[in-house]
């Protein structure tokens, strides 16, 4: 009796292991998403700057959709907010910055590139919380590390160089985006194996 009432900090993990596990398709649409904006990022040389904010605004909403709905959809399944908050939290930045986008098309190459920093650096920092929380539980946790270690890397970077030409602003976004579409890939198809039957 005791323990189906008593939630304790060592069900968290196993509780995102559950939630990885059966919302892995959600990673991997977050995945393909990044990698689909990459390369039309790359394959549109001549994109102008409100085409790259609304191309950028599409992916983030995408990806923020995606994400939110994982930590929604795995309350029935796990009880405790420990496993998923740090999702939600991310995928509520993610369609808020998608939104400014939307709304704020015109915004210029400086504001949008400290903006998409700033993203990172948050998207970024959950990211990592959730794969300390998920190191015991998940063999592929590194992938989740890594990705969010990317983004942090890939925010600062933007920050410390707000400056770069427009081909350039292009082509780091677009590779960060294709590497982290990667990662969330492989991080999709190594937490399917923790899904539980329905």
């Amino acid at each position: 009796m005791a323990e189906t009432e008593t939630s304790t900090p060592s069900d968290f993990p196993a509780g995102l292991r559950a939630m990885l596990g059966d919302n892995w398709w959600l990673l991997l649409l977050r995945g393909i998403a990044a990698i689909a904006f990459g390369v039309l990022a790359i394959f549109w040389p001549a994109i102008t700057l409100i085409s790259l904010t609304l191309l950028w605004g599409a992916y983030t909403l995408v990806d923020g959709v995606f994400a939110l709905w994982a930590a929604i959809s795995g309350r029935a399944n796990s009880p405790a907010m420990g496993p998923r908050w740090w999702m939600a939290i991310s995928g509520v930045v993610s369609i808020l910055a998608g939104l400014a986008a939307f709304f704020w098309p015109g915004m210029t190459a400086f504001i949008l590139v400290i903006f998409i920093g700033i993203w990172a650096i948050i998207i970024g920092v959950l990211t990592i919380w959730g794969a300390i929380q998920a190191r015991k539980e998940i063999e592929g946790e590194w992938v989740l590390g890594l990705f969010g270690a990317l983004s942090i890397l890939f925010g600062l970077l933007l920050l410390f160089q707000p400056g770069a030409g427009a081909l350039s602003l292009v082509w780091t976004i677009a590779g960060y985006s294709i590497f982290a579409g990667v990662l969330l890939i492989m991080l999709a198809f190594r937490v399917r194996k923790f899904k539980r039957p329905a």
